[in-house]
């Protein structure tokens, strides 16, 4: 009589291999995660360094010495049209400027929201803001922006 071996896997040993890669991804993807949002704060305070740059020279030339919103950096060339749009690398950037009159400078303060401030798919745990003074200051993270920066913490601190 001739009998052939079964060969291949048992549904057994099949499980155990499931339930490893189950268990090595449970540890991964909240890691992965956190690298995420860890990238995505430090492309918000690079983008805060390229926005005080580029009010910085829009004052010194087109602005005349006042300071520009997101669409007239990126008409002069200072930023490129996806930072204009608003929205970057989970964060929402905005300026708000302010003319120079007879009795006050021109002023601005750019800030950088995250677009989903908790849970497992936050985009950041910080937000940012920045003034004329040139300091990237930081809070906690919220969907609204920040308004003083006064009332936050210079970053690297």
């Amino acid at each position: 009589m001739n009998t052939k071996g079964q060969q291949g896997f048992s549904l057994i040993e099949l499980l155990i291999v499931v339930a490893i890669i189950g268990i090595i991804a449970a540890i991964a993807i909240p890691n992965l995660l956190a690298s995420k949002r860890a990238a995505n704060e430090g492309s918000a305070q690079a983008t805060m360094r390229t926005l005080t740059g580029a009010e910085a020279t829009y004052q010194a030339t087109a602005g005349a010495g006042n300071f520009g919103s997101l669409s007239e950096l990126n008409g002069q060339g200072l930023i490129d049209s996806v930072l204009a749009a608003g929205t970057k690398s989970g964060y929402t950037y905005d300026i708000a400027e302010t003319d120079a009159a007879s009795s006050t400078p021109a002023s601005y303060v750019s800030t950088a929201s995250t677009t989903v401030a908790s849970g497992v798919t936050a985009t950041g745990t910080r937000n940012f803001i920045s003034d004329e003074s040139g300091v990237i200051r930081y809070g906690t993270a919220s969907t609204t922006a920040m308004t003083a920066a006064s009332a936050s913490t210079p970053i690297g601190n």
